[in-house]
């Protein structure tokens, strides 16, 4: 059984890095901003921000195609805006305000989209997994071709429910990609303190599912690895498993100072192997951009996280009568 680890790059056009580029400042800024409404206040509850982890997600979607599901845990601001959700309903959602995709009654952990196949934010640690399962199963017996992106981190990796999962997924040849989004600290412990196989995408090797490792930080990477996992998915061949190796440059929420790690580490990573400045560097050297050109992709890219926050504070708190709707399904 294939168990790999991805280097190559892609061949990818100019039209192409500029929009990695653009997705991912736009998941960045949007980050920030949130970061700021909680400080202020204006979101409650906990928040947990993607900064540094944008490249995963925005390569695994561009491989993605009309259909196709993704599910994913509490972290799931970034997985929203790249799967092309609205900004505006993503920041109102997580200030409570009835113009949020939930109605303002669920917050980041409780945001769905039907039109954009995104089935949430979860707050239980791996929970979502055998509910990716589920939505993989429900394609393969529609046999419609899609395949469903299942999210979780390497703390939830030592669920019990995730290897009940890939059990039956790999038993039902289930058109399911695992995307282990490492980012080496789960909530607050270090991998090599609270996992004892470090290569966690190997456990897939007990059930015979495939699966390699990637460098989360390099979006040409992700892009590599998707399309190689999407391509066994839709062939029938059953699961794959994606362990990205990421980075998160906050805490596990808002409320965490990071106390577990250096930070001199931090610096490193951002200094060293942002995954941003990586595709800018690309798109300068390549001459597929200049830095005006780059200055202007940014300048845009805070008039749309600007305008989501202007709309999240101008529009109204949910009525009491929302209490009691959306809590069965209507009748067909």
């Amino acid at each position: 059984m294939a168990a790999k680890r991805a280097t190559a790059k892609s061949n990818v056009s100019g039209e192409e890095l500029t929009q990695f580029y653009r997705d991912m400042l736009l998941i960045r800024r949007f980050e920030e901003k949130a970061g700021q409404l909680y400080g202020m206040g204006l979101i409650g509850g906990f928040c947990h921000l993607y900064i540094g982890q944008e490249a995963v997600v925005v390569g695994l979607e561009s491989a993605a195609e009309d259909g196709d599901k993704r599910i994913t845990s509490y972290r799931d601001h970034g997985h929203m805006l790249a799967c092309g959700m609205d900004a505006n309903g993503v920041m109102a959602e997580l200030t409570g305000r009835a113009g949020g995709y939930s109605k303002g009654k669920g917050g980041s952990m409780h945001m769905f989209s039907k039109e954009k196949h995104f089935y949430g934010g979860h707050g239980i640690v791996g929970a979502q997994v055998p509910l990716g399962a589920g939505l993989a199963f429900a394609d393969k017996y529609n046999g419609n071709g899609r395949v469903t992106f299942t999210y979780f981190g390497d703390g939830a990796a030592n669920q019990g429910q995730v290897y009940e999962t890939f059990n039956m997924a790999a038993l039902w040849d289930l058109p399911c990609i695992f995307v282990i989004e490492n980012n080496q600290y789960a909530m607050g412990t270090a991998q090599a303190r609270s996992t004892s196989s470090q290569d966690i995408y190997k456990r897939g090797e007990a059930f015979g599912i495939p699966g390699e490792m990637v460098d989360g930080m390099d979006v040409l990477a992700v892009k590599d690895a998707s399309e190689r996992a999407v391509k066994h998915c839709r062939s029938g061949k059953g699961p794959y498993i994606l362990e990205i190796k990421t980075y998160r440059y906050r805490g596990h929420s808002m409320s965490d100072p990071a106390k577990y790690r250096t930070r001199e580490e931090v610096q490193k990573m951002r200094e060293e192997r942002d995954p941003i400045e990586h595709v800018r560097q690309l798109l300068l050297t390549g001459k597929h951009a200049s830095e005006d050109d780059l200055k202007a992709i940014d300048k845009d890219i805070k008039a749309i996280v600007n305008a989501s926050a202007d709309f999240a504070k101008e529009s109204p708190l949910p009525d009491e009568a929302e209490l009691w709707t959306d809590i069965y399904a209507e009748a067909t």
